[in-house]
This record gives structure tokens, C-alpha cells and sequence, in this order.
């Protein structure tokens, strides 16, 4: 029961042991315990201090990176519109081209057929005269075979010249 009631010879002795406790504490164990604790603070700071430089840095490169996609998309949206617009106009360009080469060949086939006719109309004329000639040679030959013939061919041609 004494530890429940002290005396005052026990109280005086715990005292005085927890002074010197505490005067040795302090003199030797407080300083480096708190040196330690506010070393222990500074890092603590420091590292907050490092990762919220390390979040704001990630935050910057995620921004940055987002702003390079968005400009990559937007260089590659234009470059795929003028590949679209160069490919339109080539397209347009080749069937002008094909237009005009068609037209100026229908202009030359048409030129060769009027030629082509002409020159069939104007040996299908001298065929037929040839053809002509050579039947008139021949009726003339089998009419004039004949004396009586010639001479009834010549007064019918001599009326003929006097009365025009």
C-alpha cells in the first residue's frame, strides 16, 4: 500500500530523481533529440516541397503534351486536307486534260472522215466516168460497126447542132 499512499520521504526521492533525470536530459539528450526532430521536420518539408515541384512539373508536361497532340492533330488534319485538295485537283486537271485530248481527237477523226469521204465520193466520180467512157466506147463501138449506121448518126447529130 505504500505505492498507493506515498510517504513524504518517497515523494522528496522520486523529486529529486526526476529532477536530476531531467537536468541530465536536457543538458545531453534534448538538444540532439531536437536537432534531430527538426532535421527529421526539414526533410519531411523538403520531400513535400520536391513531390508538389514534381506534381506541378508532371502537370506542365501533361499540358504540354496534350497542347503537342492537339497541334500534331491539327498539322495532321491540314495535311491530309491539302493531300485532299491536291488529289482533287489533279483528278480535275487529268479530266480536262482527257476532255480537251478527246475533243481535239474527235475533231481529228471528223476532219479524217469528211477527207476520207471526199476523196471515196471524188474516186467513185471517176470511177463512174471511167465507167461511163468505156460504155459509151463500147456502145459507140457496136453502133458505128455499121456504115449505115455511122452516117444515120451523123445527120442526127448535125439536126441536133443547127437547130440549138
Amino acid at each position: 500500500m505504500e505505492l498507493i499512499k506515498p510517504s513524504i520521504g518517497l515523494l522528496f526521492w522520486m523529486a529529486l530523481s526526476f529532477g536530476i533525470l531531467f537536468f541530465i536530459l536536457s543538458k545531453y539528450a534534448w538538444k540532439p533529440i531536437m536537432k534531430a526532430i527538426k532535421e527529421r521536420e526539414s526533410s519531411i518539408e523538403d520531400a513535400l516541397n520536391s513531390a508538389k515541384k514534381a506534381k506541378e512539373e508532371i502537370a506542365a508536361l501533361t499540358s504540354n503534351n496534350e497542347n503537342l497532340i492537339r497541334q500534331a492533330k491539327l498539322e495532321r488534319d491540314q495535311i491530309l486536307k491539302e493531300a485532299r485538295d491536291a488529289k482533287d485537283s489533279i483528278i480535275a486537271e487529268a479530266k480536262n486534260r482527257a476532255v480537251s485530248e478527246g475533243n481535239r481527237m474527235i475533231g481529228i477523226a471528223k476532219e479524217t472522215i469528211q477527207n476520207e469521204k471526199m476523196a471515196a465520193i471524188s474516186d467513185l466520180k471517176n470511177q463512174v466516168a471511167q465507167m461511163s467512157i468505156e460504155i459509151a466506147e463500147k456502145i459507140l463501138r457496136h453502133e458505128l460497126s455499121n456504115d449505115e449506121k455511122q452516117k444515120e448518126l451523123i445527120t442526127n447529130l448535125l439536126k441536133d447542132v443547127t437547130l440549138n
